[in-house]
C-alpha cells in the first residue's frame, strides 16, 4: 500500500525524509543555529537528562553524504522487502522501535563499560557522538534472519551472494574489525542493539504467525 496523494511508499518517504533532514541539520549547524549535542546521540548527556530526543533526532542525521548514501541504498533493498512483509504501519512502527531501541543499548553498553580502558575503541566513550540510520536498519537485518534466514544477500568486497542468516553477523563483526583496526568511528554497539531487536521481533513472529512465515520461506529454499 502506498502514500494516495503522493503515490511513494513508507519505506521511500523515510528514505526522503533522512535525506532531507540530513541537508536540514547540515545547514543549521553550519551557520549555528543548532549544535551536533542537540541532534546527535551522546551518552553523557543522555545520563543527566539532557536531549532526550537524540533518540529519535539522531536517526535522522548522518556524519556525511557517504554515511548516507550507504544507508540509504541499503535501506532501499531491505526496507522495501521487510514492508512487503509486515505492511506499512508494522513496518514504520518496528523501524522506529529498532532505531531507539539501538540508542538506548549505545547509552547503556557505554556506561556500563565507561571504567575500562578497552571500551572506547570498542564500544565508545561518553563522550562520543552516534547518528545514522544504521541501528533501524540492523533491526530490520536482524528480523530477517528469522523472517527470511535463506535470502540470498552480498556482502561488502564478497562477489558471490550469502544467506542472510550468515551474513548478518558477518557484516556486524566486518564493520567492528574495520572500526578497530582503522581506528574509524562506526556505531558498532547500536548496530548490536539493533540487531537484537529485530531478532527479538522476529522470534516473536516467527511462533506468533508460524504458518505465514513457512509460506513467505519458500520463496528463499
Amino acid at each position: 500500500m502506498k502514500n494516495q496523494k503522493l503515490g511513494l511508499s513508507i519505506n521511500t518517504i523515510l528514505i526522503l525524509i533522512n535525506a532531507l533532514l540530513f541537508l536540514i541539520f547540515i545547514l543549521l549547524v553550519k551557520f549555528n543555529l543548532l549544535t551536533w549535542d542537540s541532534i546527535a546521540l551522546k551518552p553523557s548527556n543522555i545520563l543527566q537528562g539532557k536531549y532526550l530526543w537524540t533518540f529519535l533526532t539522531s536517526m535522522f542525521m548522518h556524519g556525511g553524504f557517504f554515511h548516507l548514501f550507504v544507508n540509504m541504498f541499503s535501506l532501499f533493498f531491505v526496507g522495501a522487502l521487510i514492508q512487503k512483509i509486515l505492511g506499512q504501519k508494522r513496518y514504520l512502527s518496528f523501524y522506529l522501535i529498532a532505531g531507539i531501541f539501538a540508542g538506548i543499548f549505545f547509552v547503556a553498553l557505554t556506561f556500563l563499560t565507561r571504567d575500562f580502558s578497552w571500551a572506547d575503541s570498542l564500544v565508545g566513550s561518553m563522550d562520543s557522538f552516534a547518528v545514522g540510520a544504521s541501528g533501524a536498519l540492523f533491526g530490520l537485518i536482524g528480523l530477517m534472519m528469522f523472517l527470511t534466514p535463506n535470502l540470498p544477500v552480498y556482502m561488502m568486497f564478497i562477489p558471490i551472494p550469502i544467506k542472510i542468516k550468515y551474513a548478518a553477523p558477518g557484516m556486524l563483526i566486518v564493520l567492528w574489525f574495520i572500526s578497530v583496526a582503522g581506528n574509524i568511528p562506526i556505531g558498532n554497539t547500536a548496530h548490536l542493539g539493533g540487531l537484537l531487536a529485530g531478532l527479538v521481533y522476529g522470534i516473536y513472529l516467527r511462533i506468533r504467525y508460524k504458518n505465514k512465515v513457512k509460506a513467505i520461506n519458500m520463496f528463499f529454499k
